[in-house]
């Protein structure tokens, strides 16, 4: 893999997964813009659009975006400014790595833990969607997967960040 910091390939499963996971992400959006041309078109020859299409829309587009979480905190594609570590020592950006993947790490955790209890309470109350009545509760599944993965991606980065500030401290 390019791109791999030292000592990373004891992370490479791991980096598989969450890989493997943004392909499945991919998937699904895939799946989703799929099924809203086949409404679009189905409506426009046939005047009869997919029934429930915005449902689908809304949760495939969440599953999507948190299943692109993880890998864009492995790869260092979250937002960043520029602006703060162009006149940095290489030092002063390894120690603000450090901070975002502590930030990042403690985000997950709490994440984790809301969407926990979003679960628990969709699935005791059992609100399903409008029209095609999927159970709300079957998204945060996925969603937890991610998040779970986005905390296994935040601690790869945080104990590269660690070996990263150590290495810049020393030389």
């Amino acid at each position: 893999m390019t791109g791999e910091t030292p000592g990373a390939g004891r992370f490479r499963p791991a980096r598989r997964l969450i890989e493997g996971w943004a392909l499945f992400g991919g998937l699904v959006l895939f799946a989703v813009v799929a099924v809203n041309a086949w409404s679009i078109l189905a409506g426009w020859l046939a005047n009869a659009p997919f029934p429930g299409d915005f449902e689908l829309t809304e949760m495939g587009t969440a599953v999507a975006v948190f299943a692109f979480l993880p890998y864009c905190q492995l790869v260092g594609a979250n937002v960043s400014a520029d602006i703060f570590t162009m006149r940095a020592s290489p030092w002063q950006v390894a120690l603000m790595s450090l901070l975002a993947a502590l930030v990042a790490f403690a985000f997950s955790v709490l994440l984790i833990w809301r969407m926990w209890l979003g679960l628990i309470d969709y699935r005791t109350y059992t609100e399903f969607t409008g029209i095609l009545e999927i159970p709300i509760w079957w998204a945060f599944v996925p969603v937890l997967a991610s998040l779970a993965l986005l905390l296994l991606a935040s601690f790869i980065t945080l104990t590269e960040a660690i070996a990263a500030l150590k290495s810049k401290r020393s030389a």
